[in-house]
């Protein structure tokens, strides 16, 4: 028999890969995520929560004061701009209120749990998956023996009729007849620059993708699961 602990974190689990992974899903195709999706899982997040409190407790209650201080941080980092957008922010506030404890299902995570709560380990996580990106690009350009640094490890090429339609920004700008790598910089109308390439005669170029944060945070989320606290697994080995 299962007991409610771990059925109550499997139902965690269950719950927030649906939510993410449809809400990745939807950012890849138009760039939003309905709001009503961190609505419904921090309701079932506090569902399950009061189940648990009337069922098994908790073994430290005071834990939960985690909720309102990460809730708070989440906002901060977002008035600062130091989050990555509107709806990223109310995902992690939506998994702090899911998942407020570290999950424990079975032999699982393998690595063991953190003492941190368990929405910040799912968002340090997601930002270590995110730095890997850059290497994932490198190896794929490498396939495609287009070997330039550093637009290799930033983006890879492609015709710029199809850059039109996807949700990319180039990485590289017309300046004084001379193609140079830019980087997002304040000022830049995509739409004009490609009109300048095509001026030029140049019909492929250097993109960069225009990646959510949603799907570094699901697999976070599932990372966060199924090994742990990925950055104190790592400190501990030197600690």
């Amino acid at each position: 028999m299962i007991e409610t602990a771990t059925l109550l974190d499997i139902l965690r689990f269950i719950i927030g890969v649906l939510v993410l992974s449809y809400a990745s899903y939807t950012d890849i195709k138009t760039r939003t995520a309905s709001g009503l999706l961190w609505i419904i899982m921090s309701l079932i997040g506090l569902i399950l929560l009061l189940i648990q409190y009337l069922t098994i407790g908790f073994e430290n209650i005071m834990a939960l004061i985690f909720i309102p201080i990460m809730i708070g941080f989440v906002y901060l980092l977002f008035q600062m701009r130091l989050l990555f957008g509107g709806a990223d922010a109310k995902a992690i506030m939506a998994i702090t209120i899911l998942l407020p404890l570290q999950p424990k299902i079975y032999q699982i995570p393998i690595w063991g749990q953190s003492f941190m709560p368990a929405s910040w380990t799912v968002f340090v996580n997601s930002l270590i998956i995110f730095l890997f990106i850059p290497i994932f690009l490198l190896i794929y350009n490498l396939t495609q023996r287009n070997i330039k640094l550093p637009h290799a490890l930033l983006g890879y090429k492609m015709k710029i009729q199809k850059a039109k339609e996807k949700f990319v920004w180039p990485l590289e700008k017309i300046q004084d007849r001379k193609t140079k790598l830019i980087i997002r910089p304040k000022e830049f109308d995509t739409q004009e620059e490609y009109k300048e390439f095509e001026k030029q005669g140049i019909t492929e170029i250097w993109v960069t993708p225009k990646i959510p944060f949603m799907i570094p945070l699901l697999l976070g989320f599932i990372c966060t699961f199924i090994f742990g606290d990925i950055l104190y697994t790592i400190m501990s080995l030197f600690i």
